[in-house]
């Protein structure tokens, strides 16, 4: 089925990535309506298209999203959608995992999935705050101390068993999608993202056998510090801090909303790795 709407974001501080935005409205604003989110119209001083926020583009018909950017554009646009539209991420950065089109193959790709395109679907994990929701992770929710060369002390909780309690720099709770990012920097395995699951990596633990842990995505995961006076943080995909102190808990389990990303290639999973890994 032919795509009526689409939705455009592009990181407003890069001319090469605000220059292919203007490229495919130029190419496709006379074949479909184009949703803009407001800080790519604004420097491209759009007057004629129409400007919504980027959580209110699936309530206005648009049926993808392009990304134009790097992984951080992607991340960032997710995190603003309740029930994320399929995303297609050009990438105009370097490494990235979640952005499939090189820019010179971006008008050729948009055009065939104008046309018709499917999407695949990976889990997001849900972060509440003492009982507040915070933005979902794509990638990964990240432990961290506060102040360089403090170590944290804190306890992780599975289902309400104790895994583990540790002494340590923090920890990373990441997604299979996040599996390739900051999670497998700190030694963590890749997991392939048709696998419901969440991996939980410590940071320079002060502990030999401490490893990485990998459990079910549905699984409900908790942290809390257990030292009194020690000052951390939560970074939910390199996007949003939260500080967190002793009697603090931060609980994790599988969104209801998955991510979605357009198909644009026969690419598999262990070929981009292969590629973007060596």
């Amino acid at each position: 089925m032919k795509v009526n709407k689409i939705g455009i974001v592009a990181r407003c501080d890069n001319r090469d990535a605000l220059w292919m935005a203007q490229n495919i409205i130029d190419h496709f604003g006379m074949k479909v309506d184009i949703l803009v989110s407001p800080d790519t119209a604004k420097p491209l001083g759009l007057k004629n298209y129409k400007i919504v926020p980027i959580k209110n583009m699936r309530d206005l018909g648009a049926e993808f999203l392009i990304s134009i950017g790097g992984d951080g554009t992607v991340l960032r646009s997710i995190s603003k959608m309740e029930d994320p539209l399929p995303v297609l991420g050009i990438n105009m950065g370097t490494l990235g995992f979640l952005v499939d089109v090189n820019p010179e193959d971006a008008i050729e790709t948009i055009g065939k999935i104008l046309e018709g395109f499917t999407y695949h679907e990976r889990i997001r994990l849900e972060v509440t705050f003492n009982g507040q929701k915070l933005p979902s992770a794509t990638n990964e929710a990240v432990l961290i101390t506060a102040r360089p060369a403090k170590i944290l002390t804190f306890k992780i909780m599975v289902d309400e068993c104790e895994m583990e309690e540790l002494r340590a720099d923090g920890v990373v709770f990441a997604t299979p999608t996040g599996s390739t990012a900051y999670a497998m920097s700190a030694g963590g395995p890749i997991i392939d993202p048709r696998v419901d699951a969440a991996v939980i990596v410590p940071l320079a633990p002060f502990k030999l056998s401490a490893r990485p842990w990998v459990v079910p995505a549905d699984s409900i995961l908790k942290i809390r510090l257990t030292i009194p006076e020690k000052k951390a943080a939560i970074v939910i995909d390199g996007q949003y801090t939260y500080s967190i102190t002793e009697n603090d808990v931060v609980t994790l389990t599988e969104a209801k909303n998955p991510a979605r990303f357009v198909k644009s290639s026969v690419v598999s999973f262990y070929e981009k790795v292969q590629d973007k890994l060596t």
